[in-house]
């Protein structure tokens, strides 16, 4: 029972299969802060090229990093980025979308 308690000095935390994964975590980490910040912005009407290109960005690096992911962990996170990036996204496209106010 005492191997249960070992703590794992190398690896990634959110690796199951205690082997580091750097670009997964990466992708994970852009993802989520992407995610957050265009669900964020999109609450304000005037920040709408701001959470429409963060949510469109965001889309994109979670669905890379859900390609790529080996673990459910990294995959738990990347959805909870991929469903804020998405609503921020949409919310962003239907206050004015990707060029609004600037092309025209």
């Amino acid at each position: 029972m005492a191997q249960a308690l070992r703590p794992n000095p190398v690896g990634s935390l959110f690796a199951t299969d205690h082997k580091p994964h750097p670009l997964q975590d990466t992708l994970l980490a852009v993802t989520l802060v992407l995610g957050v910040t265009s669900f964020v912005t999109a609450m304000f009407h005037n920040l709408h090229l701001l959470s429409s290109w963060t949510g469109l960005v965001g889309i994109l690096t979670g669905a890379a990093g859900q390609y790529l992911s080996e673990t459910t962990r990294e995959r738990f996170g990347l959805i909870l980025g991929l469903g804020a990036a998405g609503i921020g996204f949409f919310l962003g496209m239907a206050h004015g979308g990707l060029f609004g106010g600037v092309i025209g």
